[in-house]
């Protein structure tokens, strides 16, 4: 799907630039409007782009610096502090260089006369719409600590529930890296001593043997072609995910793995869900909400069905009947039909987040106890019949001598 460049004006009156995809600019423009933007200039967005902006060295704000600063904002604000007095001395202690020089400018906008919530919605890169629309929410109901409160409760629970989809992820690849660093070492750099002690021997090597030293040859001789091979396939998946349907094809990948997958999705779920919770009991309203939710959940599978639900939602059709069962598990339809049902649809949310969570714990206990030792006997395995291989012909060393 094409990508445009856009330039325009927000609800606030703020100037924001990103990118949009849609199938042409006309349904960008639909769009856009659709969000509240004015004054919109499109333009088509090359389809690569190299950057050679320096920002390795600026680091990235996580949920982790987000739910630091919204505790100490919060806590300030409630003991009588003012507004941009926190910030001037919040921006003086956060360790996230990113963050404290964006605390700075907008410290700079509030004592200017704006509003908090237009301040931080000057800074996309560093607050997240989230967090900009549950300020600005708390700002028109005079309950600032609060909100600020349920911020920092969400932002560390979506960092645990982070941290463990990733080491439920990181530790099979791990552990399968280092085995195939380990294999192509052993074919190296010691398949070749005990292909030249028995080729002075004479004979015919077993098959399983001869078949260890041509891969040795292969591998050395193609080294070069192999390390090449890897780089390109890296590159080549970094700018195919790094595409819309590029990383939509990933995402249903994902989802469909054996063992990793339902943690994929039990994860994507209770971030949705935890997200949506939040936003409403904030006094977001139910569209907004439900849009911010869906770029949250970190699965563009799970993405599209909250904005397809929001569509319906917008058309006057129930939440609940608008999820797709077919993404969605039962319990959180049946959780957000009650919570409709009874007005108490944050309440509901809050629950089965609560309970994704959970059973992202227990998945992943369950993985790395139940992976652990597969990975273990695959590379005893491999390792094993490569020893094999090369000490078969030393049991039959009277035939080889000639």
């Amino acid at each position: 799907m094409p990508k445009f460049k856009y330039v325009a004006r927000d609800k606030y009156g703020v100037v924001r630039e990103d990118v949009i995809y849609a199938p042409d600019a006309g349904a960008a423009q639909m769009e856009l409007e659709k969000r509240g933007f004015e004054e919109i200039k499109l333009q088509l967005a090359p389809s690569r782009q190299l950057s050679f902006e320096l920002n390795i060295l600026k680091p990235k704000v996580k949920e982790k610096d987000l739910a630091l600063f919204t505790r100490q904002l919060g806590a300030m604000i409630n003991a009588g502090v003012g507004i941009a007095e926190s910030l001037e001395i919040l921006s003086e202690q956060m360790p996230n260089k990113t963050l404290a020089d964006a605390l700075k400018k907008v410290k700079e906008d509030v004592v200017a006369g704006m509003s908090l919530s237009k301040a931080m919605a000057k800074h996309p890169k560093v607050f997240p719409e989230f967090l900009v629309n549950l300020i600005e929410a708390a700002e028109e109901s005079g309950n600032l600590d609060v909100i600020l409160q349920r911020a920092t409760v969400y932002y560390e629970k979506i960092a645990a529930i982070k941290r463990k989809i990733v080491s439920a992820s990181w530790y099979p690849a791990m552990v399968v890296v280092i085995a195939t660093v380990i294999v192509l070492g052993i074919l190296t750099f010691i398949v070749p001593t005990f292909a030249q002690l028995y080729s002075s021997m004479g004979g015919e090597l077993p098959f399983l043997t001869q078949l260890l030293i041509n891969a040795s040859n292969a591998v050395k001789s193609n080294i070069l072609y192999i390390i090449i091979g890897i780089i390109g396939l890296v590159i080549l998946n970094k700018f195919i995910y790094s595409t819309r349907a590029g990383k939509e094809v990933y995402h249903r990948i994902f989802l469909h793995l054996p063992l990793l997958g339902n943690i994929f999705l039990k994860g994507a779920i209770a971030k949705f869900s935890r997200t949506l919770a939040t936003l409403i009991s904030g006094g977001v309203p139910i569209m907004r909400s439900l849009e911010i939710s869906s770029s949250v959940a970190g699965n563009v599978v799970i993405e599209k069905a909250v904005l397809e639900a929001k569509d319906k939602v917008e058309k006057g059709q129930e939440i609940y009947k608008s999820l797709d069962p077919k993404i969605f598990p039962p319990i959180l339809i049946a959780m957000v039909r009650v919570g409709e049902d009874t007005g108490r649809l944050d309440e509901m949310l809050d629950t089965i987040a609560n309970f994704f969570e959970d059973e992202v714990d227990r998945a992943v206990e369950g993985l790395i106890s139940t992976i652990e030792p597969l990975l273990m006997v695959f590379i005893g395995t491999i390792v094993g019949i490569i020893l094999i291989a090369l000490y078969l012909p030393i049991f039959k060393m009277g035939e080889l001598i000639k």
